[in-house]
């Protein structure tokens, strides 16, 4: 057995032992297992303590109390006089070794469920999230019948892109530009550009005007100074008209 397992110093600390022999009860027991929680160096000599005492397994080989054993102890604990002299053998000094060792495994127990910090709780794994088909954007057509004899003029116009094309329009003379207006929902014209006088027109349509062309808007065509209208809306007569649809 190993005598550096026992803690040493000038003012030993008795508690440490009682504690680690199963000897203190009730309130004396709750204070020893705090200074356990709350003192390092008391904790580490109640541990010193129980592997001291531990090895008493390693010493004797374990055998049955000798017959009587337990009558005389209760005898002495609570008879008004001490019991006879007892002669111990080797068998009789190990029963209260066995009796040592039980109460230091029963406190040993009870200490590790104190103390045993409690197992992290895992975090919620949120569930991924799936992504979300979009339908592609529908085309949207519209055919722009002039006011008087001439050839309508169809548009198709892609949202995915902002792509607005136009076929060949004959609206317009080389004194004029032919301009091409979306109405929406609020009623007001705005400009989507010049139409070419000869072939077709394709424009890439930027900004807010991307929302106005939706099914149901109004595109018209009004006749304006070369170069466009110089006040941001119609000027000159509107020779064409026609409303947006999806395909």
């Amino acid at each position: 057995m190993s005598e550096d397992a026992i803690p040493t110093g000038k003012d030993p600390d008795a508690a440490a032992a009682e504690l680690a022999l199963g000897l203190l009860e009730g309130e004396e027991r709750v204070i020893a297992l705090r200074r356990v929680l709350a003192e390092p160096g008391f904790a580490q000599d109640v541990e010193r303590w129980r592997v001291h005492l531990g090895q008493l397994f390693d010493i004797w080989p374990e055998v049955a109390a000798p017959p009587g054993m337990m009558d005389r102890i209760d005898l002495a604990l609570d008879g008004p006089a001490a019991p006879p002299p007892v002669t111990l053998t080797r068998t009789g000094r190990l029963w209260p070794g066995i009796a040592a060792a039980s109460s230091l495994i029963a406190a040993s127990l009870l200490l590790v469920v104190l103390i045993r910090p409690m197992p992290p709780v895992p975090a919620a794994i949120p569930p991924k999230k799936q992504p979300v088909a979009t339908a592609p954007a529908r085309m949207l057509v519209a055919s722009i019948d002039p006011s008087a004899a001439g050839k309508p003029v169809t548009v198709v116009y892609d949202p995915a892109s902002g792509s607005l094309r136009l076929t060949e329009s004959t609206l317009a003379d080389a004194n004029r530009s032919a301009e091409l207006w979306v109405i929406a929902g609020d009623g007001v014209p705005h400009s989507l550009g010049l139409l070419h006088i000869s072939g077709g027109t394709t424009f890439t349509v930027t900004g807010d005007n991307r929302a106005r062309l939706s099914a149901g808007a109004t595109l018209a065509v009004s006749l304006e100074p070369v170069g466009g209208s110089p006040t941001g809306l119609p000027t000159g007569p509107v020779v064409a008209t026609g409303a947006l649809s999806q395909v």
